[in-house]
């Protein structure tokens, strides 16, 4: 019986004996396994050689197509339209009468001017004759002189009110719709119609202050505009003298030919602006710049290590980027897989 219990008991310390072991190896093997995994592979990325080039500048800007000449047509005195002498959405030429407004009462008080300015005339002229043979003083005469005088100018500024209720178009181009019928009573606060003249047209934009120095008159640009695959041209022909504080940019018009109409006034306009060329630039794939908060940094390949570089940019089109400092010619740009490394992470680089 006691044999048989200390067989018993040494059979128990084996198999905790064997457990425990057992406990230990697998406890060992999954750290040791643990730590092998916390090591990754490296990550392959593709690469170049940067190499510097000459880089043909151009930027894309956003603007506006304008009218020419473009005015509200308004009566510059008030009064019941007469006649209406324009029809809508056609040419007009300049001078050409587009609208009266009755002046019967302006005619009846011109009518009345002129026969007060022919008696202050006569007396005018009768007061000459008796200063001449001192029967007056020549303060009588100055008298009846500064009445015909003002009575004269008073009948000028009634013709002056005639003429402007006749509205003659200030310059040849389209007319607009009309806001008024035969018979509405009109003031100089009543918007008639619009004349738009638009065989020219004017392309206003504005560029970035950096790139003020470069523009010049009469330089050529291109443009679009949409739902048209057409590129037109045009010429710039005024510069704004100073830069808008607000935006930091300065404001350029340019004109272009419209003899076909196909450019309206109000259309939005996208502009290609060619700069000068940079000799000898540092240009690289847009696809390998990383905006960060306060910049943008690229990934260089160091040693088997990916390597952040902070950079500096002057220009870019769809493609590529010029780099003014941070990286150089000789260098090797990781050019994918960018978003996903960090500095220091280990690579393998398969140059392009």
């Amino acid at each position: 019986m006691k044999i048989k219990t200390i067989s018993i008991t040494l059979i128990s310390l084996a198999l905790l004996g064997l457990i425990g072991y057992r406990i230990t190896k697998n406890s060992a093997e999954s750290e040791k396994n643990d730590k092998k995994g916390d090591k990754k592979p490296p990550l392959t990325v593709t690469a170049i050689v940067v190499s510097s080039k000459d880089f043909s500048n151009a930027i894309s800007l956003s603007g506006s197509i304008e009218a020419n000449e473009n005015v509200e047509i308004r009566s510059e005195v008030s009064g019941i339209v007469e006649k209406i002498s324009f029809s809508e959405g056609t040419n007009v030429s300049k001078g050409q009468v587009l609208l009266k407004v009755n002046d019967i009462e302006l005619r009846a008080q011109l009518s009345q001017a002129i026969t007060r300015q022919k008696l202050a005339s006569e007396n005018e002229r009768r007061a000459k004759l008796l200063l001449q043979k001192e029967a007056i003083s020549q303060e009588e005469y100055e008298i009846a002189s500064a009445e015909f005088r003002s009575l004269k100018a008073q009948t000028q500024l009634i013709q002056a009110q005639i003429a402007k209720t006749t509205i003659r178009a200030p310059f040849s181009g389209k007319i607009g719709l009309r806001n008024i019928s035969p018979g509405t009573y009109v003031t100089p606060t009543t918007l008639i119609t619009k004349l738009v003249s638009s065989g020219q047209v004017k392309i206003s934009f504005s560029i970035p202050e950096k790139y003020a120095s470069e523009i010049e008159n009469n330089a050529a640009i291109l443009f679009t505009i949409p739902n048209n695959p057409q590129k037109f041209s045009a010429k710039i022909y005024a510069i704004q003298p100073e830069i808008e504080t607000a935006t930091r940019t300065l404001k350029i018009r340019a004109i272009a030919d419209n003899s076909n109409g196909k450019l309206l006034p109000g259309t939005f306009a996208t502009i290609e602006l060619s700069l000068k060329n940079i000799k000898d630039a540092i240009v690289i794939p847009t696809e390998a710049v990383v905006p960060i908060q306060n910049g943008k940094v690229v990934y260089i390949a160091n040693n088997g290590k990916a390597k952040e570089v902070k950079i500096e940019t002057l220009a870019r089109t769809s493609k590529d980027v010029v780099v003014t400092s941070g990286i150089k010619s000789g260098d090797t740009l990781l050019t994918s897989g960018v978003m996903a490394l960090k500095d220091e992470a280990e690579i393998k680089v398969k140059l392009k």
